[in-house]
């Protein structure tokens, strides 16, 4: 029998009644003939509960302690999905992610899957049971429980899907596939019915929230096709896959406000010693931009996302003591981003995004550019018009 693996968002888990409509449709899938893996995630805002937790006993809680409370949202939700689908008549029974075989690299909070051993699950499946496994989390190599950053679920589904030859995998939401911009910002933004795998990877980097980057980078290393579907509805959803060589233009335009921009003067031997401690504190950046000669003093500028630095305080402390006034980490800046294949082919797009930056007076910090992407650091105050005039600008009404 083929396989499928299905991944449901906290949002589509969040209360009883949402759980037993995620149930009947596991139910469903299985009455077409599929074995189902389902990959859950925890319930509603049980993750951020449990971090507002943490930081009330401790500012800069200590990671490894922090991957072993965060694993609990996603156990009540696999554990209850499973009562749900026994409650049902269907044989179910659930994982975590060690017990799934999801071996991942030594480090918390932003832990790599490097390896899938997927084997009680093949032989729950074989028993005919569906199988429910809890996102976002796994087993180091030293035997530590890991999480895999925020969206990790995803990136779960994805391995398993490859892992177990699966003929498909589909990741459920609140909406419908993947939009051109959150339709919350922007009211015009059309449904896109595919997207390729570099597209999704640069939208999910900088900020679109449907799909983990490092999910959309597994899939693409392993050819898995992703479906972006809604958990409550029967649309078409958006498909992941290779894309088409030669298409062009700009497919989305997204914001990341929870970011900050850390700023470092000096010499590039300097500029290297303040990202060699980030790496020290797992501290990534998602953009950088040097302003300086070889040798000589400049300026760096890093775009830091904060969704997995969990004691932001304590690392704006630690940089005082080390590097003084020439390295600050400023909160009131984020980004805006364009993506799409061939987007800076040429300046006119970049030229035309500065001059809606212009007539919106939103003041431009620092511009970043690839094959596939175009961003700029403004501050969070512009964020949203911004992101809304360059959609209009770009992609139309």
């Amino acid at each position: 029998m083929p396989i499928v693996v299905q991944k449901y968002g906290g949002s589509s888990v969040a209360d009883v009644e949402k759980l037993r409509r995620v149930a009947l449709r596991v139910k469903q899938t299985r009455e077409r003939g599929y074995q189902v893996v389902v990959v859950v995630s925890a319930r509603g805002d049980t993750t951020d509960e449990l971090l507002a937790l943490a930081k009330q006993v401790s500012a800069d809680p200590p990671r490894r302690e922090l991957d072993m409370l965060l694993t609990c949202g996603e156990r009540i939700s696999m554990a209850l999905l499973s009562m749900a689908l026994q409650e049902m008549g269907v044989p179910a029974i659930s994982f975590t992610g060690s017990q799934s075989g999801i071996i991942t690299n030594d480090v918390h909070s932003q832990a790599r899957i490097v390896e899938v051993r997927p084997y009680r699950i093949e032989e729950e499946l074989a028993r005919g049971q569906v199988v429910i496994v809890a996102g976002y989390q796994g087993v180091s190599t030293r035997r530590e429980v890991t999480t895999l950053g925020r969206g990790g679920s995803d990136t779960t589904a994805v391995a398993l899907a490859a892992a177990l030859g699966a003929e498909a995998c589909e990741i459920y939401s609140d909406v419908d596939g993947i939009f051109s911009a959150d339709p919350r910002v922007v009211p015009d933004a059309r449904k896109l019915e595919s997207l390729s795998y570099d597209e999704m990877q640069e939208l999910a980097s900088a900020g679109a929230k449907v799909l983990n980057a490092q999910a959309v980078e597994f899939a693409k290393a392993r050819g898995i096709v992703i479906q972006a579907r809604t958990a409550h509805g029967q649309g078409t959803g958006t498909r992941v896959e290779q894309g088409t060589p030669g298409v062009t233009g700009v497919k989305g335009v997204t914001a990341e406000g929870e970011m900050a921009v850390l700023s470092a003067v000096g010499a590039p031997a300097r500029v290297a010693q303040v990202l060699e401690f980030l790496d020290a504190r797992a501290v990534r950046g998602r953009a950088l931009a040097f302003d300086g000669l070889l040798g000589r003093e400049g300026r760096v500028f890093i775009a830091v996302p904060l969704q997995d630095v969990h004691g932001l305080q304590a690392l704006q402390r630690e940089l005082g003591e080390r590097f003084g006034e020439s390295v600050a980490l400023r909160e009131e800046v984020g980004a805006v981003t364009a993506v799409g294949a061939g987007i800076n082919a040429d300046w006119s797009l970049l030229r035309r995004a500065l001059g809606v930056a212009e007539e919106l007076g939103a003041r431009v910090h620092a511009v970043h550019t690839s094959p596939l992407q175009l961003t700029l650091l403004v501050d969070k105050q512009h964020m949203k018009g911004l992101t809304s005039r360059l959609h209009r600008e770009f992609l139309g009404a």
